[in-house]
């Protein structure tokens, strides 16, 4: 083998040795799965095109990081302006986008993976930080890093590092739900009983037992769509034609799965005189005191990075 040939194959194994918890660094960024994993392949690209520069000053890992996180600013100093009003749910960011909780699971280090800093009201709010105020608050507050280190990283200051901490942090504690401190996160018995309600009355197509199902505020949103529902009532209003009725879709079937560390159900549909159901929508679930507080739905396009199957 020659010398490169072998300089390649040594720096590809170190680098693959970051890949999982540079996908999620880059993902807690963007909000976007899509555009994490095309942001790691750059990463990697720009770290071979440059290995020459790097002195061995910091770790090879702080060094991707870095990497990495200049990618990912740069990808939200290009997106347009995402307004925000007080009325907007936190989750109404177009690019969200659930992360498999079986990916999660490959990362042996718990604190990459940290449930409240996965779940998609974490990642939502933090979509609606600038882009400094995001990489200091995901550095300083997810990673760890000290502020010495995030500044090195970000080219500032430490003051600057530790103001723009602060601010992040009001912006997160305004986005965030009231209520999520109160979160169990872990899969419990009333959370396991509402979702399985859930199930059974998308299956039966029953409509008062969905509705026992949801809290009385409960919030729903579709990214990319720029729209959003609040109220038991209102939901229930939109999802009666889609259940009975001429224009219903027929029957339905609903999987079980994890997202973001929050309960997901993949809902499939057949039409009648159809052989199989088909994929519908991906709704990932917060739950609050045995209610659903929350639904996320996503597109059936994000059926096979969960491994669901294309027809049931």
């Amino acid at each position: 083998m020659s010398e490169v040939a072998q300089m390649t194959v040594d720096f590809t194994r170190e680098a693959e040795r970051y890949r999982h918890e540079l996908r999620v660094h880059c993902y807690r960024l963007l909000g976007s799965f899509d555009e994490a994993e095309d942001l790691v392949q750059e990463t990697f690209l720009k770290a071979w095109r440059a290995r020459d520069t790097f002195e061995g000053r910091s770790s090879f890992r702080a060094w991707l990081y870095r990497i990495a996180t200049n990618a990912c600013l740069d990808v939200i100093n290009r997106r347009p302006a995402h307004g925000v009003t007080d009325e907007m749910p936190a989750a109404d960011v177009p690019w969200l986008q659930p992360f498999p909780d079986a990916l999660l699971d490959a990362e042996p280090d718990v604190e990459v993976v940290a449930r409240e800093t996965i779940e998609l009201a974490f990642l939502a709010a933090v979509q609606h930080l600038p882009a400094k105020q995001r990489a200091v608050l995901v550095l300083r507050d997810v990673l760890g890093w000290p502020a010495s280190e995030t500044a090195a990283l970000l080219e500032d200051s430490v003051p600057a590092v530790n103001s723009a901490l602060q601010r992040a942090r009001v912006t997160m504690r305004k986005h965030l739900p009231p209520r999520r401190a109160d979160w169990t996160g872990e899969p419990n018995p009333r959370e396991k009983a509402v979702v399985r309600k859930l199930v059974e009355a998308t299956e039966r197509c029953d409509l008062e037992l969905m509705a026992s199902a949801l809290r009385e505020d409960v919030t729903w949103t579709m990214p990319p769509q720029p729209e959003w529902h609040v109220g038991r009532d209102t939901m229930i209003d939109i999802w009666t034609p889609v259940m009975v009725g001429p224009e219903a879709f027929g029957e339905w079937k609903v999987l079980e799965t994890r997202a973001n560390r929050q309960p997901a159900l993949a809902n499939y549909a057949r039409k009648p005189g159809e052989e199989h159901f088909r994929p519908v929508a991906l709704d990932v679930l917060r739950i609050e005191d045995g209610e659903i507080a929350e639904i996320i739905t996503f597109g059936s396009d994000r059926f096979p990075l969960f491994g669901l199957p294309a027809t049931l």
